[in-house]
């Protein structure tokens, strides 16, 4: 059985706090869990990958900061408390191109941060 998250234990998550408690870019960590998706909070700078998930839409919500959301014909701007849905299946690559993004992602719980399997970070329990 899974470890409980904040959110199965009733305790509340400061995302302040939770920012603060890392420095590293494009490394996920899991705050809460819920019906089982993950609440992943994450702090960006440049661009990461070209990628696509086949079996799950991909949601950015952003905190602070300016992140564009590349997709094959156009470029998503999102600036704070603005949030934007990738569909499933959709090749896109976030760009932090103004400085450090916070922003926070929900996928289902052990989806890849590179949805073609590519090795990348695992997301992390903070």
């Amino acid at each position: 059985m899974a470890e409980p998250t904040a959110a199965v234990s009733g305790d509340k998550v400061n995302l302040a706090d939770a920012f603060a408690r890392f420095d590293d870019h494009w490394a996920p960590r899991i705050v809460a869990s819920y019906n089982g998706n993950e609440v992943r909070i994450v702090k960006v700078e440049g661009p990461f990958v070209w990628h696509s998930h086949a079996d799950t839409d991909d949601l950015f919500l952003v905190i602070e900061g300016e992140l564009d959301i590349e997709l094959r014909d156009r470029t998503i701007t999102l600036g704070p408390g603005e949030l934007y849905v990738v569909p499933r299946g959709v090749e896109h690559r976030p760009v932090a191109r103004r400085g450090e993004v916070k922003m926070i992602n929900m996928e289902p719980g052990g989806t890849d941060n590179v949805g073609d399997g590519s090795p990348q970070q695992r997301p992390v329990r903070l």
